[in-house]
């Protein structure tokens, strides 16, 4: 921008708090009412509405805009946190709307509580530490995510749902609203319910994605191969281990097979 483009000044209300040390890129807005901490960095045309608070090491990346009533990079709610320097960083294009919370990370999971590029977090959602979040990523309304927490691009939890802590959600998974989520989500996965089962693929949201009808097709063959097949098909692992050879040229199915044969601390979320 041009130092005389009215755009790229930064504007802070005269009713806003932000300290001195904080680093605040062009075109910045803040809101009365809102405090900016010392170690936050606000990059350019960030926009943080009324009664936001901001501390600790939190990054929020270029275009980013931030709902009334909202803290973010606050400290872990976990008890072995001391008070170390950790970090929240949220990527660039995202919108967090009102009253949300998320908490950075802690130096035993990490130490940085990261969400992708262009992320939209509804009101009152709670993202908790060391959550990895991926890019295009949806959370509804009153969505609450506990700590460890890792989800994949374009994945889409609805109002209400409940993430237990080190859960894993695939690439383009869909959470039904007050859906509760103890166990990892496959790629692709659709799942409801409390607690929640795996009831197919996310076919809304593979179309909007592009998905051939070829595509969808092998999934699904694979989709009632791995989960629902017989006995006599071998067991889960061996039906795993087989679509991994038999799927081989689907790249979206060596997505869900490559999840499921990951070292993780929760057991597999299925269809029962």
């Amino acid at each position: 921008m041009r130092e005389n483009d009215p755009a790229a000044l930064t504007q802070i209300d005269t009713l806003a708090s932000v300290d001195p040390k904080a680093q605040l890129g062009a075109g910045v807005k803040v809101g009365p009412f809102s405090v900016v901490g010392p170690d936050v960095v606000l990059e350019d045309g960030v926009q943080l509405q009324s009664h936001v608070v901001i501390e600790g090491h939190t990054t929020l990346g270029e275009g980013t805009t931030v709902g009334p009533f909202t803290m973010l990079g606050g400290p872990p709610q976990h008890l072995r946190y001391g008070g170390e320097p950790t970090e929240l960083r949220i990527g660039k294009g995202s919108t967090i709307r009102e009253q949300v919370s998320i908490h950075r990370g802690t130096e035993f999971g990490g130490g940085v509580t990261r969400l992708g590029a262009r992320t939209v977090v509804m009101a009152a959602a709670h993202i908790g530490h060391d959550c990895q979040i991926g890019n295009d990523v949806i959370i509804a309304s009153n969505a609450s995510i506990a700590g460890h927490v890792t989800i994949g691009d374009q994945a889409f939890l609805g109002g209400l749902a409940g993430v237990h802590q080190f859960c894993r959600i695939g690439k383009r998974a869909m959470i039904g609203g007050l859906a509760a989520v103890a166990r990892d989500v496959i790629p692709y996965g659709s799942v409801f319910g409390n607690h929640a089962k795996l009831v197919g693929l996310n076919v809304v949201g593979l179309k909007r994605g592009g998905a051939s009808r070829e595509m969808l097709a092998a999934m699904h063959a694979a989709y009632k191969f791995i989960f629902q097949g017989g006995t006599d098909e071998g067991s889960f692992a061996e039906r795993v281990r087989e679509a991994k050879t038999r799927y081989s040229d689907v790249p979206e199915v060596m997505e869900i097979v490559d999840f499921l044969l990951e070292d993780t601390k929760r057991p597999i979320l299925g269809p029962l």
